[in-house]
């Protein structure tokens, strides 16, 4: 393996001039040509990655342990730190798992950084940490999390299949292919996503035990779940300051869980700005059958049921200033209900260790859809900037595949926070509490479908069955808009949108067709319609190929 090691960094040397120089690697030689027998060098090089890649797994069931030689193209010779950005809130183990990883990076001569833009204030940050002066390399991104908006400024390296031929070979051997569709925007591979699509519906969970205490015994539509946060609201909160939902920056998540009773799936979402389109039997739909999501008769219904439930004191009017985010909230016991996806069900662990409280988690749409996740829901990018994009290729792949690094990264340390059975599954400890199995947004990037629960909660396992059950392909899953015609306006409408969405999702408006009206003239003043228009004619070419 050192020979290998040795002939790579060599390798990389003798090229900086030719086969690196248009990676973004330096060239200090200028414009001399390689030495004599750099063809012979490379085709060995080749040869023995070969090898490597030859003798692992056909597929992600067996254990994959990266080595050096894997990565001949890529200069290995000095150390680098590769200085990773992730949004979300940092567990309490954190500096514990990043030893381990790092202590596991030595032999690459690699150390990683992480630094966490946590909920409060990653949107604020976000754009600021990319377009400001320090150093980042990579950085988790997401068509829900700015993938749209900074790809057009150029923030994202294109990660196409030569580059990643070059320095992702685990990538190139095990990511599904056609998850790359998802993340080319204007002709560039912009991230690299996850590698599942699980269903992706949306949920509530509740504190059961206060159901029970008022006579609801169990929720089965939208309604019930209205009827028992005003009754929280009414008889609970008064008498104990529990809030029926604990709202906290927006109400975004129910919005999802509300919509999913009409069949409802996005075109189009970038930053606030939607295209919304009812599913009809996997049709594609028609341009004119998307709508512009925030003027849809659904959301008037919604931000009316808001205002109605924000009136009842299902929340506090100081949500949209809460600096508690609403799972955090609901897990402490200072809520009664939460919205989410099965995350929820790790919060209902959490409130669950109290004496005396059980949870119950429900499908409020039982009968209607919900989508596949989209790979490119969870994605890591490689910044234009960076200063090593393949010391960090080769660090996201290693944290996407290599089995060891991708273990520690989404559940722990194996015997503290997580034990593994002889077939391969999981269980959480008691000190998972200070590292979540999935509970960073790396994880939701890098996960390849691999890792199940032992012993999994039986409510979380029916709740999945009864997912896939109504779990649908979106039809318009492959279609990814370039806003660079309209890139301004997108900037100005999303300014508008941000001042009204969130107070419209919580109900915190004096009267919500009033507050919709002067957001859809905002939003028109700012180029609304330019960019519809740049929707449906992108739209309509990209349809005219399906």
């Amino acid at each position: 393996m050192k020979k290998k090691q040795i002939l790579a960094i060599a390798l990389t040397a003798i090229m900086s001039g030719t086969m690196l120089a248009g990676c973004g690697a330096s060239n200090d030689s200028g414009s001399a040509a390689p030495a004599a027998g750099a063809d012979e060098a490379s085709t060995e090089a080749a040869a023995a990655t070969s090898d490597a890649l030859a003798a692992l797994p056909a597929d992600l069931t067996g254990e994959i342990k990266a080595t050096p030689d894997m990565y001949p193209n890529t200069d290995l010779s000095e150390p680098y730190e590769v200085n990773m950005y992730l949004i979300g809130d940092t567990p309490s183990d954190w500096d514990t798992v990043l030893e381990k990883a790092n202590e596991y990076l030595k032999p690459f001569n690699t150390t990683l950084k992480v630094t966490f833009m946590s909920w409060s204030d990653y949107q604020t940050m976000y754009s600021l940490v990319l377009a400001g002066g320090e150093q980042v390399d990579c950085i988790f991104t997401a068509p829900w999390c700015y993938m749209y908006t900074e790809a057009q400024k150029g923030s994202f390296k294109d990660l196409n299949e030569d580059f990643r031929n070059q320095y992702m070979p685990l990538t190139q051997k095990y990511q599904a292919p056609e998850s790359f569709d998802e993340t080319t925007i204007g002709g560039k591979v912009v991230a690299v996503s996850s590698n599942t699509n699980d269903p992706n519906g949306k949920m509530v969970a509740i504190r059961q035990d206060l159901a029970d205490k008022y006579g609801i015994s169990t929720l089965g539509s939208w309604d019930d779940y209205k009827n028992f946060c005003k009754t929280i609201a009414e008889k609970e909160t008064p008498e104990s300051g529990i809030l029926a939902m604990p709202a906290q920056g927006n109400n975004q998540e129910l919005w999802d869980v509300y919509r999913q009773q009409y069949d409802t799936f996005y075109a189009l979402q970038s930053g606030n700005i939607i295209m919304m389109y009812s599913y009809e039997e996997g049709k594609i739909p028609t341009h004119d059958q998307i709508a512009f999501g925030w003027d849809t008769e659904i959301f008037h219904k919604f931000a009316a049921e808001m205002k109605e439930m924000a009136d009842a004191g299902c929340w506090s009017r100081s949500a949209l200033n809460e600096t508690v985010t609403d799972d955090d909230a609901f897990g402490n016991l200072q809520g009664a209900s939460v919205a989410w996806n099965t995350s929820v069900f790790t919060y209902m662990k959490q409130a669950e260790q109290t004496e005396g409280v059980n949870c119950a988690a429900y499908l409020l749409s039982p009968d209607h859809l919900v989508s596949v996740e989209a790979y490119s829901n969870n994605d890591m990018a490689i910044t234009e900037s960076s200063e090593n994009p393949e010391r960090t290729a080769m660090v996201l792949d290693l944290c996407k595949f290599d089995t060891y690094l991708n273990r520690l990264f989404m559940l722990g340390i194996e015997g503290t926070h997580y034990t593994i059975d002889d077939q391969g599954n999981y269980t959480e400890l008691e000190g998972s509490a200070g590292y979540p199995a999935a509970g960073i947004s790396l994880d939701w990037a890098i996960k390849n479908g691999n890792l199940v629960e032992a012993g999994q909660d039986p409510r979380k396992q029916q709740i999945i069955e009864d997912e896939r059950k109504i779990a649908v392909n979106t039809p318009t899953i492959t279609f990814v808009f370039d806003d660079t015609n309209v890139h301004s306006q997108m900037d100005a409408v999303n300014t508008v949108l941000d001042d009204y969405v969130a107070p419209l999702e919580l109900g915190l408006v004096d009267d919500p067709e009033a507050s919709i009206a002067e957001m859809m003239q905002k939003c028109n003043d700012a180029g609304l319609q330019d960019i519809i228009t740049e929707f449906n004619t992108q739209y309509d070419a990209w349809a005219a190929t399906r």
